[in-house]
C-alpha cells in the first residue's frame, strides 16, 4: 500500500507541477466560461426564457441557469487537456516506462484521472469565486455539497479523455479529436438550455441531450449547488464512468491497445 499511494503522490505532483508551469492553461480555464458568462448570456437572457425547474424554486437568471454547465465545460476541457499530457508522454517514452512499472496499470491510469480531477477542482472553485464577484452566487453550503459532485463527474469525463488519449498514438491528432468530441458534447446537452427548450426544436435533439453523459454531469453539478441530489443522473455519470474506464483500461492495454499498435506502426 505504501508503494501504491507513493505512485499516486509522485503523479499528483507531476500533474500539479505541469499545471503551475503552465499558466495559460489556466487562464484559458477561466477565460472561457467567463466569456459565456458575462458576454454571450447578456444577448441571450432576453432570447431564452425560463420556466420554473427542478432545482429551482423561482424564476432565475440566464447566468444563474449556465453556472453548473460552465462549471462542467471547466472539467471536460481539462479532462481532455489532461489525456493530452499522456499522448505526449507516450511520443517521449515516459508513459511506456511508467506502465510498465510493477503496479497494477489500473492503479496508474486511476492515480493519473485523480491528479487531472483535483486540478479541474481548484479551477471550477476558482471560477465560482469570480462569478460570485459578478454577483452570481449560491447558498454557502451549496459549493459544499458540489465537492462530491465535481469529484464524480470530474472521474466521468476525465476517463472520456482517457478513452480517446488511448485510441491517439500522435500528438498532432489529438487537437482534432478533442474538438471533435468536446464541441458536440458541450452543446448537445443542458448546458445552455433546459431539455423543454430542445424540444421546441426538435425531439431527436431533445433525446440526443438526454442521453449525453455530459448532461447529466451537468445536472448533477446543478442539483448540487442547490444541496440536492438527482439519483437519476448520479446513476447516469457512474455508469458512463465505469463504461469509459473500462475501454481505456483496455485500450492501454498492450495485448489489445496503445502498446501493441505503437509496435506495429
Amino acid at each position: 500500500m505504501r508503494l501504491w499511494l507513493t505512485a499516486l503522490l509522485a503523479i499528483v505532483r507531476r500533474e500539479a507541477l505541469r499545471f503551475v508551469h503552465q499558466r495559460s492553461r489556466f487562464l484559458a480555464a477561466l477565460v472561457r466560461p467567463l466569456v459565456w458568462l458575462v458576454v454571450f448570456a447578456a444577448g441571450f437572457r432576453a432570447a431564452l426564457g425560463l420556466s420554473i425547474i427542478p432545482p429551482y424554486q423561482t424564476y432565475i437568471t440566464y447566468e444563474v441557469y449556465i453556472l453548473p454547465g460552465l462549471c462542467g465545460m471547466i472539467q471536460l476541457f481539462n479532462g481532455m487537456q489532461s489525456s493530452l499530457s499522456l499522448v505526449y508522454d507516450q511520443e517521449m517514452g515516459s508513459m511506456r516506462l511508467l506502465l510498465t512499472s510493477p503496479l497494477p496499470r489500473w492503479w496508474l491510469l486511476l492515480s493519473k484521472l485523480l491528479a487531472g480531477v483535483a486540478v479541474s477542482i481548484l479551477q471550477v472553485y476558482v471560477f465560482l469565486a469570480v462569478a460570485a464577484g459578478f454577483g452570481i452566487t449560491v447558498a454557502p453550503l451549496g459549493y459544499v455539497a458540489l465537492l462530491p459532485a465535481l469529484v464524480i463527474s470530474g472521474l466521468m469525463l476525465g476517463s472520456l479523455g482517457l478513452l480517446i488519449s488511448s485510441t491517439i498514438r500522435q500528438l498532432e491528432n489529438f487537437a482534432g479529436v478533442m474538438n471533435f468530441v468536446i464541441f458536440p458534447v458541450f452543446f448537445l446537452s443542458t448546458a445552455l438550455y433546459p431539455l423543454w427548450k430542445m424540444a421546441e426544436s426538435s425531439t431527436i435533439l431533445r433525446d440526443i441531450c438526454a442521453f449525453n453523459p455530459f448532461t447529466h454531469a451537468v445536472e448533477l453539478l446543478r442539483f448540487a449547488l442547490y444541496q440536492s441530489l438527482n439519483g437519476w443522473s448520479l446513476l447516469w455519470v457512474c455508469l458512463s464512468f465505469a463504461l469509459f474506464f473500462g475501454l481505456a483500461l483496455l485500450g492501454y492495454d498492450p495485448a489489445h491497445g496503445m502498446t501493441r499498435r505503437r509496435k506495429g506502426s
